[in-house]
């Protein structure tokens, strides 16, 4: 624990350019709500407190904010400086440096921060801005700097004239602050704005007119500033996270075959040599062994694992479900809430009926059973070891170990032996290709 560091996390404002009734911080980024990311950095600081201002449905919202985080409450959405002015409440008794991020800013990277931290102790200045260069800087408050190209304030878009929106530097918003100096200026912030609101980057203005010093670090990816208020800018942030996620897999030995056209959520665990092709859709909570092929047109669903050597192949959807090691399924099958062993082969359009219209029920599958195209398992169903399917069965009630059975209902023709099991089931239904 950094004990000389506290956090300020601003999550109070709403979605009214997303025009959606969801608190802006929530709505989802691979998976998760973007404020998740924004705590991943604030745990990566291990800070002496953290606090997360909130707001707009903040009873919601509280519910995204991580244990150990405190939690203020903006009781009217006056401005960041009024947000702050909340935040610091909780830090009575705390001295050293303040950062303050954004609930909407998940694209930010530990490092930048570290760094920014850094500079801001290593210059002693009072505040140190993070800011970026956008060549179209448009919706971003402006860095203005003096003939020493000091920065002497900031002043927001909708305030800026025609020479100031031609500048390119832009705040991101996120600031280190001395403590100090926040409790000494933040009180002569006014609402002296179109808004009528309280500006946290008014605080630069005041700091600069008392000669105190004002520091800025230009992060190395402009993107890494980058706030979300619409839908494009909520896309675009997926799309980065979703890039990022995927190189990371890509540098622990996974094969991804295209990754503009996969998409892996942020917690997906994925085993080295296992390769992914495109248009796969991996979502949060699934677990992927090693040796694995998945896809194409695959979409594997949250509380799926499949354990190493598992084909999981074209048009195919898994969900809630484990699949043992070295298991093929590969064409136009479902699986929802099933287990199956090592070495099962689902044959093509294999589905398990799961659901009654009222609760899911749970399909096992044991080592080596072989399950004919066009399968149909209605759920709760147990299907033996080394049992066989035909194509176009309806599977209603247990099957016993080494049995053979098809129809609709499927009934028991004869007992084999797996060393004769694989011929039956290429007369009677035909092995997955």
């Amino acid at each position: 624990m950094k004990k000389d560091i506290a956090v300020i996390v601003l999550a109070a404002g709403k979605s009214t350019r997303m025009r959606s009734e969801t608190p802006k911080v929530l709505h989802n980024i691979c998976g998760r709500p973007m404020l998740g990311y924004v705590f991943d950095l604030v745990a990566s600081l291990s800070p002496a407190r953290s606090v997360a201002v909130l707001g707009f449905k903040h009873e919601m919202v509280s519910g995204a904010v991580p244990d150990g985080v405190k939690i203020a409450v903006q009781k009217k959405l006056q401005g960041t400086a009024d947000a702050i002015k909340a935040g610091l409440k909780s830090l009575k008794g705390f001295s050293g440096t303040v950062l303050v991020l954004y609930g909407d800013n998940p694209l930010l990277r530990k490092e930048t921060l570290k760094k920014l931290i850094a500079y801001h102790k290593q210059s002693g200045a009072d505040a140190t801005l993070l800011t970026a260069e956008l060549k179209k800087p448009s919706g971003y408050g402006r860095i203005i700097r003096d003939k020493y190209f000091s920065i002497c304030g900031i002043v927001e878009e909708k305030d800026a004239d025609e020479a100031q929106k031609d500048i390119k530097e832009i705040n991101t918003g996120i600031m280190a602050f001395k403590k100090r100096s926040l409790d000494k200026y933040l009180g002569r912030i006014r609402n002296n704005n179109r808004k009528k609101e309280y500006y946290l980057t008014d605080m630069i203005g005041i700091l600069s007119a008392k000669g105190c010093l004002v520091e800025g670090l230009k992060a190395e990816d402009a993107d890494e500033g980058l706030g979300i208020n619409t839908r494009q800018e909520l896309s675009r942030a997926d799309s980065l996270i979703r890039r990022r996620i995927n190189e990371g897999l890509m540098r622990k030995g996974v094969s991804i075959i295209d990754p503009d056209s996969t998409f892996i959520c942020f917690d997906a665990k994925i085993g080295a040599d296992t390769v992914i092709y495109p248009f796969t859709v991996v979502e949060r909570n699934v677990k992927i062994g090693r040796h694995c092929s998945v896809g194409p047109f695959a979409h594997l669903r949250e509380g799926t694992e499949l354990k190493d050597g598992v084909t999981a192949g074209n048009f195919i959807e898994i969900s809630r479900s484990r699949v043992g090691a070295s298991t093929f399924v590969k064409h136009f099958s479902y699986l929802g809430d099933s287990s199956l062993g090592s070495r099962v082969n689902i044959g093509a359009g294999t589905v398990t009926a799961n659901f009654d219209g009222f609760n899911k029920h749970k399909t096992v599958i044991k080592d080596n059973a072989r399950i004919g195209s066009d399968t149909i398992i209605v759920a709760p169903v147990v299907i033996g070891a080394n049992a066989v399917t035909g194509a176009g069965s309806v599977v209603t009630k247990d099957v016993p170990g080494s049995a053979v059975v098809a129809g609709v209902p499927a009934r028991n023709l004869k007992k084999k032996t797996l060393s004769a099991g694989l011929p039956v089931a290429r007369r009677v239904g035909g092995r997955n290709g």
